[in-house]
């Protein structure tokens, strides 16, 4: 069917005036397509459409995925289902749980809003055969997402989520049925999850604490501001820095409840200097120089620190992994032999450099944080530390996906040991750069909406494959890597360009963004020559895309 005819029916069957009066424009970007399913589930904007995420959407998605279970031969161990702070998280969810219930599978539902991490601990604590988040992480506020896990509490496969969208595609949106939620309940197919798994949960995470005699001496001295602006991570990460021993921590009011509006971001990202723009206010006020973020799903840490001249600065994500890894390495003493770190392959190289000095092997794998969980399926006690440029870090194995609730905790750990070493941890990263070198890195996004945007978007990746690179800033390219064709790496949509100097630059499509990436790398053995690297590649990016 074309759009138009598309967009009649739904009209027909919903009657909803939000589709009355749109202009062509909106009816054919809402149409034109369905929202993709793939390894990190369905995301995008909230409304009506197939290009929406919407009642009947998250219904067929459902009944698909319930169609794909039925298939496994423990289907009856039941789903595990989360939601976080965003528009429409807790009605989705619950559309979610009473599709799974009328198709016979079991639902276990928070009763209240929780972070991935929870979710994804949850998962294997109870033995379920799946699990599902409604969140759109740090999307835009318009946006909302449903992410589904595997048993093993990792996100699905390519695999796995190509036999689901097959079930997916042959359900009509407007003939998914749900149970009642009286009669589910009475049933046993809707069991709403309670604060017993939290427990479970805070005490698998302090179990990775390493210097609890640090904190014992500093949790009082410390000073944290944290925002967990409008998401889930309010109350897991307030009460696991809590239980910790951290005394002087200090939530941003304003940012403090639950809100999918995000009224006071324009988005809610920790990775984004302005989203720490009330933490900075309230921590001149009460003297702090450790200020930490979390996003909606609380997966994403992010961390900004006081400058030796009284400036905050944002760390980057391969900052905070460089940090965490270099104080878990160095702080640890039953680091497991043959022991393991895996970060993805856009994120810093600084990483391989720490993991060598310290003897410990690490290896790269493809963006998605579903590819570290997966190794440590693999490598079980021998895995260390996992994690990604995109503001994601792992330890443990409890669970699979990147836990913020976790990496809050490890980081004002860290912020204790280098306090009783009279030190922040701004000048903890100095360090690490005098140590191995002004590892520098940038990614820059280049966002193209709608039908005309995926088109612009694969236009580049082809022209950039069917073309390639001679030089980029002033320098010759000595390597190019298509990750399409590669035999020894997973493959991926992705190219890898090695300059006369070193440097790298990725580009990538983004799975989850109507985006395209470039991941920029660098070296030198100075701070402003990094710096001015990075600037001239940038301008040569931004110069080839336009």
């Amino acid at each position: 069917m074309e759009y138009m005819d598309i967009y009649k029916l739904w009209f027909e069957k919903t009657g909803d005036a939000e589709l009355k009066n749109i202009d062509p424009k909106q009816i054919e970007d809402r149409f034109y397509k369905s929202l993709e399913f793939g390894t990190a589930g369905l995301r995008g904007k909230i409304g009506l459409g197939t290009n929406r995420m919407n009642i009947y959407v998250v219904g067929q998605a459902t009944k698909g995925v319930a169609e794909y279970l039925k298939t496994l031969p423990d289907y009856e161990k039941g789903v595990a289902i989360a939601y976080d702070s965003r528009n429409m998280s807790k009605e989705f969810a619950k559309r979610t749980a009473l599709v799974l219930a009328q198709n016979g599978i079991k639902a276990y539902l928070y009763s209240t809003l929780h972070s991935v991490p929870q979710l994804s601990f949850t998962i294997r604590h109870l033995g379920c055969i799946a699990g599902i988040v409604i969140t759109a992480s740090h999307n835009p506020p318009e946006y909302n997402g449903y992410k589904v896990y595997g048993k093993d509490g990792g996100q699905i496969t390519p695999d796995v989520a190509k036999l689901v969208t097959g079930y997916i595609e042959k359900i009509n949106p407007f003939d998914v049925e749900e149970m009642g939620e009286e009669k589910a309940v009475e049933c046993g197919l809707l069991q709403y999850i309670g604060k017993e798994i939290d427990e479970e949960y805070y005490k698998a995470t302090q179990s990775l604490l390493i210097n609890r005699d640090m904190i014992e001496k500093h949790g009082g001295e410390l000073k944290i501001v944290y925002t967990p602006l409008h998401g889930s991570g309010f109350v897991p990460v307030c009460e696991i820095l809590k239980r910790s021993g951290f005394k002087n921590v200090y939530t941003v009011k304003e940012q403090e409840l639950p809100d999918g509006n995000f009224p006071t971001v324009s988005v809610p990202n920790p990775e984004n200097p302005e989203a720490f723009n009330l933490a900075k206010i309230l921590a001149d006020k009460v003297g702090a120089n450790l200020l930490i973020g979390t996003d909606p799903d609380s997966d994403r840490l992010g961390v900004c620190v006081k400058t030796h001249s009284g400036e905050f600065r944002t760390l980057t994500g391969n900052q905070i992994g460089a940090v965490l890894l270099y104080y878990i390495l160095s702080s640890k003493k039953d680091i497991p032999q043959n022991g393991m770190v895996v970060k993805s392959i856009v994120s810093t190289t600084l990483a391989d450099a720490i993991a060598e000095s310290f003897g410990v092997k690490l290896i790269s794998v493809p963006t998605g944080f579903r590819f570290i969980s997966e190794k440590i399926e693999e490598y079980g006690n021998r895995f260390i530390f996992g994690f990604e440029e995109s503001h994601g870090y792992l330890a443990g194995g409890f669970s699979r996906d990147k836990d913020a609730v976790f990496a809050a905790m490890m980081i004002c750990e860290a912020g204790a040991y280098y306090l009783d070493r009279g030190m922040t941890l701004y000048d903890a990263l100095l360090e690490i750069y005098n140590k191995y070198g002004y590892y520098k890195e940038k990614t820059i996004s280049y966002t193209f909406e709608g039908k005309e945007g995926v088109e612009k978007i694969s236009d580049i990746m082809r022209n950039l494959r069917e073309n390639g690179l001679d030089s980029l800033g002033g320098k010759c390219v000595a390597k190019t890597e298509d990750f399409e064709k590669m035999n020894d790496f997973p493959k991926s949509n992705m190219i890898r360009f090695t300059l006369e100097d070193g440097s790298t630059i990725i580009a990538r499509p983004s799975g989850t963004e109507p985006k395209i990436k470039f991941y920029i790398g660098v070296n030198s053995k100075s701070e402003e020559n990094s710096d001015k690297m990075i600037s001239t590649l940038v301008s040569a990016i931004n110069d080839m895309i336009k």
